[in-house]
């Protein structure tokens, strides 16, 4: 099944989807993800399919699982309109910033 649902799948869209839903150009994704700019844009260009490794990488920078990443759109999570836009706002924080709002809602969760 797993399977299926990678060949069904458009890597590089997705990449690009979640990436623009963050406001981010490929140098910024880049830098998020600690991935050479040139493997982004070789990627790209090329059409090639990013390593295991590097879309790990990417996973993490745009703050999600790698299962989330390959899942329907049917199985997300339903949120209110207020978590979505806090989702949508935390996801364009630089990795500094994430930590730092992280950190706040921990402090006020105690």
């Amino acid at each position: 099944m797993y399977h299926n649902i990678v060949v069904h799948m458009d890597i590089l869209k997705r990449i690009i989807q979640l990436r623009d839903e963050r406001n981010w150009t490929n140098y910024r994704l880049a830098d998020e993800a600690g991935v050479p700019y040139v493997t982004l844009t070789n990627m790209f260009s090329r059409g090639t399919q990013p390593s295991i490794a590097t879309l790990t990488a990417l996973c993490e920078a745009f703050g999600i699982s790698l299962a989330q990443f390959f899942s329907d759109e049917n199985d997300e999570i339903l949120l209110s309109e207020e978590e979505k836009e806090l989702i949508l706002s935390f996801r364009t924080l630089s990795k500094k910033c994430k930590t730092a709002v992280t950190t706040l809602v921990d402090q006020l969760n105690d």
